[in-house]
């Protein structure tokens, strides 16, 4: 019954008529950002957070989560018809989805892929429900050890979130960890690298510096390539898939949530990596896996029911414990500064009215999704004709007025340009993003808890391995690292290897 008054709760905050609003606006953005390719939710999240600033916390919150799963659905939709994956986690539905598309059967595929998104969002977001409480209620018993030992699990495991050098991802925390240092210090009041620059009294800015890494980042490195794409769509035809299709669509949207839903919450997870789990999974469990590459329908429904069920479940570290497993999931707990609200397992507790409302507006925004995308399919492709030669400076100017309407400040336009700057040079230089802002967001928590550990403990610095909560911590994030490295040295002995033979 406890779940069910908390559900009524979210109910109301989530169906006034101004939290539908901003729900509705945001799947609509997520959609369209998922159709245009190059965009994607989290440089779209990270140029909206200011925005986010005049919105209620629950209205913010709740605009931004419609962002970020609603463009697992619009990425389905070129994908499919265009063979042109307008989000990355949608890429593995361009296998079967475009074959289908060229048999004339585009309409199913497009129908699978949204029923499958409906049923995984539905289902991921009842597990949040029930799941994301007792983890809070569990986390009220840690001390500052066990949460600074948290946190660098955290940070150890968003190592994962990296494609490249382990090195330079390592490299990127502590450059991030380091940048969050910035500003006055809360203890003794003294400034830290501000060089003298009174702006930089009260630190970096963290909306300039997310826009600037995620947002101008991208447009400039989109520049350097962008053409302009000629589409020529297959016919959609009926939508409604048949009774065979429905034979075998349900099992794999089944396996495929199952799939998503786990690896969600776990760091490095959410939709990407699930989508192409599902898939493989599908591949090798389905009677039809003769058909995968050639149409299959079980290789849309599969891998769109995990990304999205990927995308919403990874919202449970997030709200639970404070800790995001994926960057949008970072830029999140970044929108939950904005607003005031400290990220951790006390917003339960302190912001209720935010916490069920952001978790029932999911089924609202999902029930929103599935009427927006198939009978909209037409317009969704039309976008693709926008020059991105259009869409670039306007953008640009959005976040500029967007930062500077936050604090009134001309300063934060500045770190904007040098934050998309820096974002740019560490994108050539293959360097990953998510960490460094990890490292960013972490960083001011990482250090209130390791002092206030030690300032308990009279400076005893045993007290992280002592308490037996916070060493199982510590104990697996030094496991993690040392999976995620052993690969990367074996890998380098045998080049090495190769080379000298």
């Amino acid at each position: 019954m406890d779940v069910l008054s908390n559900l009524a709760l979210g109910a109301a905050v989530s169906f006034q008529p101004i939290n539908l609003l901003y729900c509705f606006i945001g799947t609509l953005l997520g959609t369209v950002i998922g159709v245009l390719p190059g965009i994607g939710p989290l440089a779209t999240i990270a140029m909206l957070l200011p925005i986010t600033f005049g919105l209620s916390p629950e209205g913010s919150l709740i605009m931004l989560a419609g962002i970020y799963y609603g463009s697992q659905y619009g990425g389905s939709t070129t994908a499919i018809l265009l063979k042109l994956p307008g989000e990355t986690s949608s890429a593995v539905s361009t296998i079967d989805g475009y074959r289908m598309a060229q048999k004339g059967r585009a309409g199913p595929a497009l129908a699978a892929a949204a029923i499958g998104s409906f049923f995984a969002g539905t289902v991921a977001t009842l597990l949040i429900a029930l799941v994301a409480k007792p983890l809070t209620l569990l986390a009220f018993n840690f001390s500052p050890a066990e949460y600074f030992s948290l946190m660098v699990v955290g940070l150890v495991c968003s190592i994962a979130l990296a494609s490249g050098s382990i090195v330079k991802a390592l490299a990127m925390i502590f450059l991030g960890l380091l940048l969050s240092l910035t500003g006055t210090d809360i203890y003794t009041g003294a400034s830290r690298f501000t060089f003298g620059v009174r702006d930089l009294y009260d630190g970096l800015e963290f909306v300039a510096i997310a826009v600037g890494l995620f947002g101008v980042s991208e447009i400039i490195r989109n520049l350097e390539g962008t053409t302009q794409i000629k589409a020529a769509v297959a016919k959609v035809g009926r939508l409604l898939p048949t009774k065979e299709d429905w034979k075998r669509m349900v099992a794999p949207i089944l396996r495929g949530t199952a799939i998503g839903s786990f690896l969600g919450v776990l760091p490095g997870g959410g939709a990407l990596l699930s989508s192409f789990v599902a898939y493989t999974v599908e591949k090798k469990v389905s009677r039809h896996g003769h058909e995968f590459g050639d149409g299959a329908i079980e290789g849309v429904a599969a891998p769109e029911s995990a990304n999205n069920a990927g995308a919403q479940t990874s919202f449970i570290p997030m709200l639970a414990l404070g800790i995001p497993s994926n960057v949008v999931m970072a830029l999140m707990i970044g929108a939950l500064i904005i607003q005031g609200v400290v990220p951790g397992p006390g917003v339960i507790q302190t912001n209720p009215s935010l916490f069920w409302g952001l978790i029932v507006s999911m089924w609202v925004g999902n029930a929103m999704l599935l009427v927006l995308n198939l009978p909209l399919i037409g317009l969704w492709v039309k976008l693709l004709q926008v020059p991105y030669a259009i869409l670039f400076p306007v953008i640009i100017a959005f976040c500029c007025v967007g930062v500077y309407s936050v604090n009134n400040s001309s300063f934060a336009v500045y770190q904007i340009a040098l934050a998309g700057v820096l974002g740019y040079v560490l994108l050539k230089l293959e360097c990953e993003l998510a960490p460094f802002l990890l490292g960013f967001i972490l960083g001011p928590m990482l250090e209130e808890n390791f002092r206030r550990a030690m300032l308990i403990s009279g400076g005893d610095a045993s007290v992280f391995v002592s308490r037996p909560v916070s060493a199982v911590l510590l104990a697996v994030a030094v496991l993690v690292l040392v999976a995620v490295t052993l690969p990367a040295i074996r890998n380098r002995r045998e080049e090495v290897f190769v080379e000298e033979s």
